[in-house]
C-alpha cells in the first residue's frame, strides 16, 4: 500500500513562493486508480513526488510500510515504483530491445522482449530492433513505455497524463492497453488523467484541485458527479473527441 501523510510542496515563482500541494494525505491500495482534476491544481507534481522526481517540502511517504521520503527516484524504483512521464523520453543510439531489458535491470532475449510488445498491440518485427528516437510516434512511444511498465510488473504502476500529445487512433489502442493491464497487472495502477474514458475504467476516483484533495472514492460515486460539473462546462474532464 501507498501512503502520502500530509505532503505539501511549495515552489519559488516571479511572485515569490507558491505552495503548490498543500497538506495531502492519501492512501492507495492495489488496483486502478485514476487521480483527476483542473489543469494547474497539482496532479502532475504529485506523480512526480511519489515517484521520486521532486522532493515534498514536508510530509511522508510510505510504502509498504516504509518510509521512502528521501531516497531517490532510482532507489523508488528497485523498491517497485514505475513512472511513465507525460512525454516519453527518446534515446538515441538505444534499440526497442535495449530499453526493455534496462527496464528490467537484465538481458532479455528478443523472444522474451517481443511477447511485451505485443501486449501493447505493437508488431514486435517491426520495432524489436529499432531506435527509441524522433522517427517513432508520441503513440508508438506512449506503448513502448507501457511494454516497459508491464516488463517490469512493479508493486506501482504510475502514469502522467498518457493521452497528452497522442492522436484518436492511438488514444483508442492505449484504452485497449490499460483495460488489458486492469485485468491482468498486479499491484497499483495509478493515471493521472482528466479523459472520461480512461475514467471509466478505474476501481477508484481522487479528485485534486487547488493543491488538495477534494473528492475521493469509487467510480460510480465520484465520476457521476464529475460529468456532470463537465456539463455545466467545468473544464475537469475531456471527452475522447477533444484527444
Amino acid at each position: 500500500m501507498l501512503e502520502l501523510k500530509n505532503i505539501s510542496f511549495s515552489a519559488e515563482g516571479e511572485n515569490g513562493t507558491k505552495e503548490i500541494l498543500k497538506n495531502i494525505n492519501l492512501k492507495i491500495d492495489d488496483g486502478f486508480s485514476v487521480i483527476t482534476g483542473p489543469n494547474g491544481g497539482g496532479k502532475s507534481t504529485l506523480a512526480k513526488i511519489i515517484a521520486g522526481i521532486i522532493t515534498p517540502t514536508s510530509g511522508e511517504i510510505w510504502l509498504d510500510g516504509e518510509n521512502i521520503t528521501n531516497l531517490s527516484i532510482t532507489e523508488r524504483a528497485k523498491k517497485g515504483i514505475s513512472f511513465a512521464f507525460q512525454q516519453p523520453v527518446r534515446f538515441k543510439g538505444i534499440t526497442v530491445h535495449d530499453l526493455i531489458s534496462l527496464s528490467i535491470g537484465k538481458e532479455i532475449s528478443i523472444a522474451d522482449a517481443c511477447t511485451y510488445l505485443s501486449e501493447v498491440g505493437l508488431c514486435a518485427r517491426d520495432y524489436i530492433n529499432r531506435e527509441v528516437n524522433a522517427s517513432l510516434s508520441g503513440g508508438e512511444l506512449k506503448r513502448i513505455e507501457i511494454a516497459t511498465v508491464l516488463a517490469r510488473s512493479t508493486k506501482i504502476s504510475l502514469f502522467d497524463e498518457p493521452e497528452a500529445g497522442i492522436d484518436l487512433w492511438s488514444f483508442n489502442s492505449l484504452i485497449k492497453v490499460f483495460e488489458k493491464m486492469h485485468n491482468t497487472l498486479g499491484g497499483s495502477i495509478i493515471i493521472i488523467s482528466h479523459q472520461e474514458r480512461i475514467l471509466n475504467i478505474a476501481d477508484r476516483i481522487i479528485v485534486v484541485s487547488n493543491g488538495s484533495i477534494k473528492e475521493t472514492g469509487k467510480k460510480e460515486d465520484i465520476l457521476p458527479s464529475l460529468l456532470g460539473k463537465a456539463d455545466a462546462g467545468c473544464s475537469i474532464l475531456t471527452s475522447k473527441a477533444q484527444v
